[in-house]
């Protein structure tokens, strides 16, 4: 792969702590939710993170595949809701993800579904997914 860019972030502290970017435009403040056991503090924490991070980078991929089909992505948006629990094996936990797709201005069901499906395939973050968390694709 020839890498156009690379981010960088440090974690401090756990899920209590901190997340910094090397170029300070990331700094957050963690904290672990009631569901998880904590105290649901004012911080974000690495679900909420990681659910903003694929939104983002799949509505960008859609809005490049989109423009390819033709289609109109104006007031669309993606929502991505990232759960967390114990793995099915009993080691440790994983992840899912659902991505709620909504696209106002494309009226033909088929080709929006088609438009969803084809971003999934270009995502990069999509593509770090397949084979290691379920992800779910709904168009709303």
């Amino acid at each position: 792969m020839q890498v156009l860019y690379t981010a960088e972030a440090t974690a401090y502290g756990g899920r209590t702590g901190r997340v910094t970017s090397d170029d300070d435009r990331l700094d957050v403040a963690l904290s672990v939710p009631k569901g998880m056991g904590g105290d649901d503090g004012d911080g974000t924490n690495p679900e909420q993170l990681f659910a903003g991070s694929f939104a983002a980078c799949f509505h960008a991929a859609m809005k490049l595949v989109a423009r390819k089909m033709s289609l109109d992505t104006t007031d669309s948006t993606v929502t991505a809701r990232v759960s967390i629990g114990p793995s099915e094996s009993g080691v440790g936990y994983g992840l899912s993800a659902e991505l709620v797709v909504a696209l106002p201005k494309v009226e033909d069901r088929s080709a929006a579904e088609g438009l969803v499906e084809m971003t999934h395939k270009v995502c990069p973050v999509s593509n770090a997914t397949h084979g290691n968390i379920d992800v779910q694709l709904t168009l709303a």
